[in-house]
């Protein structure tokens, strides 16, 4: 069974940093494995996508340039380094896999497995 379990969030004042890690059990990070973030009252957004552990699809106009997805093979264990944080980057993170290869979706509908989110603030 495919488990994923994220940590790294926080309180950050605004211009600080975090890097969030998704650990994945049950699955290799050959599969695709997705960043997904929702704030309070808002839908949940996809923020960007890894596929065979190095292939990163962005998809969030707000966090470019700030925000990087990266990998760990031999942890298993996919990042979301955010940098130049934002009080309107407050929200829940979460990390998402689909037990394909070399595809990639920013709709959270094609994603079947979830972890259970970190919660990220940004206030001074």
């Amino acid at each position: 069974q495919v488990q994923l379990v994220e940590s790294g969030g926080g309180l950050v004042q605004p211009g600080g940093s975090l890097k969030l890690s998704c650990e994945v059990s049950g699955s290799t990070l050959a599969d695709s494995i997705g960043w997904f973030r929702q704030a309070p009252g808002k839908e949940r957004e996809a923020i960007s996508c890894i596929s065979y552990g190095s292939r990163v699809t962005n998809y969030l106009d707000s966090v470019k340039g700030r925000f990087t997805a990266s990998s760990d093979a031999a942890k298993n264990t996919v990042y979301l380094q955010m940098n130049n944080l934002e009080p309107g980057d407050t929200a829940v993170y979460y990390c998402a896999s689909k037990r394909v290869r070399g595809v990639c979706s920013s709709s959270s509908a094609w994603y079947r497995y979830w972890g259970q989110g970190t919660q990220v603030t940004v206030s001074s």
